[in-house]
């Protein structure tokens, strides 16, 4: 099992503060393996500029160490919380951890909105492809669905890498450095 993480950004220097986050969480939390980046439309929330998102995936942990981890690298990115669904210079979502369930309010796991999410689902998908999420089934079944409700339109993977970990198959650096 490992922790999938859900990163996003959409203030300052987007690619600089992922490519931060990466490096803290490997330090936090020993990073295995990173998505491609995609670029999306904000969801909810008030007028903003668009994401940067991507998935990480790190060692399993507990619920709380997983938030605690996501928490200090969103606070070493300066996040401030003052509007729900606001925009942000980094968002860090603990999606889900093996079978591992969490009731907890302040951290809920499996994520309870992630099946919702195709800025989740489809770099997910990317980085682990047999990857399933607890209680809505493979994740490769849920981006199926995503695209035939036309979810996907939008959703623009971006050249480049957050850092030298790949997702299976690929080598080499792509078009930004880590």
């Amino acid at each position: 099992a490992h922790a999938v993480l859900a990163l996003g950004s959409n203030l300052g220097d987007r690619w600089a503060l992922l490519r931060a986050a990466v490096r803290q969480l490997d330090d936090l939390l020993g990073v295995t393996a990173c998505s491609p980046v995609y670029e999306t439309a904000p969801v909810g929330g008030p007028q903003q500029d668009d994401y940067l998102n991507a998935i990480v995936l790190a060692a399993p942990a507990s619920a709380r160490e997983l938030l605690t981890a996501a928490r200090a690298v969103e606070e070493r990115a300066r996040r401030t919380r003052t509007v729900r669904w606001g925009p942000r210079t980094l968002d860090v979502d603990v999606i889900a951890v093996g079978a591992l369930r969490s009731d907890d309010p302040e951290i809920l796991i499996p994520h309870p909105r992630a099946h919702l999410r195709a800025f989740v689902c489809v770099p997910w998908l990317d980085v682990d492809p047999e990857a399933t999420l607890p209680g809505h089934g493979r994740v490769a079944d849920l981006v199926a669905r995503m695209t035939d409700a036309g979810e996907l339109v939008g959703l623009r993977r971006i050249a480049g890498r957050l850092r030298d970990c790949a997702p299976a198959g690929e080598t080499g650096e792509g078009g930004a450095s880590a």
